[in-house]
Parts: structure tokens; sequence; C-alpha cells
């Protein structure tokens, strides 16, 4: 009975939200574009995904081979973007086949004929930056990586937001205020000195920075999660479970953290999108990820001392803009999804 009724809330939530056409197609955008980014490597590579060398297969994304493999002289690394290798490998019957974009995020376009930044061309299809970089392969992998490090970080957040706040409701009095004063003392911390000196002493990586943003992104969520448990702990149903002998973390785990859940998940959004926000403020001031990362805070970075390329700021902004827009209106469905006045 109770699987059957939380199947039948989750549908009409589900309805819910897909009435709100707005949300509902902004998922679906987010999602297909996300999926997308997945295959970065296969979408945008210097590297074929396919050569066919004397009736062989080679697949040089997935394998490292010699020049000496296809003809040529040096037992390093093939180059596939030299011009000799190419002839070798675009005759005789033999075939190369590249990716749509044939460009990696860190490879350099060596044949421009204007000082970089460069103009959008046929070879560049959104210019290069300012050390002849790709700027749409940069664009591709800086957003997989935004939306990867924001899922990650919205998640550490999130747990130790519903960990915190689920001790401070449920148990309430002494540890409630011990708590409460200590996250008064910790949300006065500088953050950005922090990150600062974190960044003097350490060399940047995005692990490191996934741990300082964590320690201080719960704690707007945590005072949600323990005002659900505040007004849950003193129903009916909980005080049957304490006098039959159930478990507090039973009790926490099973009967309250579900009824806690909707501020959690419709928060979800808004601070999935303050995390991609947070990591593309931070490099754009070079402390965030390590210099060589393709990041569309660097990008903006380079669009402000380089005024003249509009590419680069135009295109980092329409992609950074309608990322968070799209989590934006994911988020407006989802909190009119949940919210109780209108089930």
């Amino acid at each position: 009975m109770v699987n059957e009724k939380s199947k039948s809330l989750a549908n009409r939530r589900w309805r819910s939200f897909k009435r709100n056409r707005r949300g509902y197609y902004s998922l679906i955008i987010f999602s297909i574009i996300f999926f997308i980014s997945l295959f970065a490597e296969v979408l945008s590579n210097d590297k074929p995904f396919l050569v066919v060398y004397q009736s062989k297969l080679y697949f040089p994304l997935f394998k490292a081979y010699p020049e000496t493999v296809f003809g040529g002289d040096f037992e390093t690394e093939t180059d596939y973007q030299d011009s000799f290798i190419l002839d070798i490998l675009r005759t005789d019957g033999n075939k190369i086949f590249f990716p749509l974009n044939p460009h990696s995020f860190n490879s350099i376009n060596l044949n421009i004929d204007e000082p970089v930044p460069s103009p959008p061309t046929r070879v560049n299809l959104l210019g290069t930056d300012d050390r002849g970089r790709d700027v749409l392969a940069r664009l591709l992998f800086g957003f997989r990586l935004s939306v990867l490090f924001g899922f990650a970080l919205t998640g550490c957040g999130t747990f130790l937001g519903i960990i915190a706040g689920a001790v401070q409701g449920y148990f309430g009095g002494r540890t409630d205020l011990v708590f409460q004063r200590f996250i008064e003392i910790w949300s006065a911390m500088p953050e950005l000195y922090l990150l600062i000196i974190f960044a003097s002493i350490f060399s940047p990586s995005i692990g490191l920075l996934l741990i300082l943003l964590s320690m201080f992104g719960w704690m707007g969520l945590s005072d949600y999660v323990r005002a659900e448990f505040l007004k849950g702990r003193n129903m009916e149903y909980v005080k049957a479970a304490k006098a039959l002998g159930v478990g507090n973390f039973t009790i926490m785990y099973r009967h309250l953290l579900p009824n806690g859940m909707t501020p959690v998940i419709t928060f979800l959004p808004f601070r999935m999108s303050g995390a991609i926000l947070a990591l593309t403020s931070l490099d754009f001031l070079g402390l965030g990820v390590p210099p060589d990362t393709p990041s569309l805070g660097e990008l903006l970075a380079q669009g402000k001392g380089n005024i003249e390329a509009w590419w680069l700021s135009l295109s980092t902004f329409m992609v950074l803009v309608g990322t968070l827009v799209l989590l934006i209106f994911i988020g407006e469905a989802l909190r009119e999804a949940f919210d109780p006045r209108k089930q």
C-alpha cells in the first residue's frame, strides 16, 4: 500500500513536471547536449578514429602507433596532421577518417596565416585562442568538465548537507545548538582567501578545488533539511516507531528522509548552476583548474585579454549562459512539481 502511494505521488509529480513545457524541454535539451559532450574525444580530436592502411584497420583514438607502421621514418607516435603522413594515408587505396572537428582541445594549428587569436575559418569554425588552439574543441571539452564538476560538487554538498541537517533536526536541543554555532563560525570564514592560500601552497587540480568548495557548499542546504526533520520528528508515526524500539538511524533514513527530500531535489539544478558558475569564476581568476585544462573561465579570461577577438567571449558567453538558463528552467519545473499546494 505504501509503495502504491509512493508510485502514485511520483507519477503525479512527473506529470506536473511534464506540464511545465519550458522545464521539460530544457531537461531534454540539456541531457542531449551533455550526452554528446561525453563523446568529445570522438567528435573533436586531431587523431583519426579509423585508418585503413594496406588493407588493415587501425584505431589511433584508442592506440598509439609509431610512424614506421605507416611508412614513416621515426619510432615516435604518428603525427596525423603532418602532410607527409597524410599523403601516404590518402594514396594507394589507403583511407583516413577524422572526427567531425579534426582538432583536440590542446592541439595547435601551425598552418594559420594570421596572428593568433585568429577569427573563425573553415578549418577552425569558431576561431582559435591566443595559442592557436581550436575554440570549438575547448568549448566542447570545457562544457563537459564544467557539468561533471557541477555534478560532483552538487553531490558532495548535498550529501554533507543532508547529514548535517538531519542530525541537527532529529536530535535538536544541545546538538542543534552546537551545530548552529559551528555553522555561524564556519560561514564567516573567508572562502576566497582560503582558495588563494591553498592555490599558492598546492598545485591546482580538480580534486583540490572540489574538496575546498565542498567544505563550504553544504551549509545552504542543511538549513532546509534541518527544518524538515524538526517538523517531522514530532509526528505520530515517528513517536510510534520510537515506542516500538526502532533505532534512530532507521527512523531518520526510512521515515524522515523521504519526506525531507523535497527541498533537496528542488534545489539540485540551482546548486548545480552555482557550482558551474563557481568553477568558471575561479578559472577566470586563475585559481581553478591547471592552465592547460580546457575551461570556460579560461576562455573568458582570454576574451578579456583580447577584446578584439570577439569570437572568444561571444561563443563562451553563449555556452555558459545557455547552460545556466537550461538548469534554471529545470529547477523551476521541479519546484512546481514538488510544491504540495499544487499536488
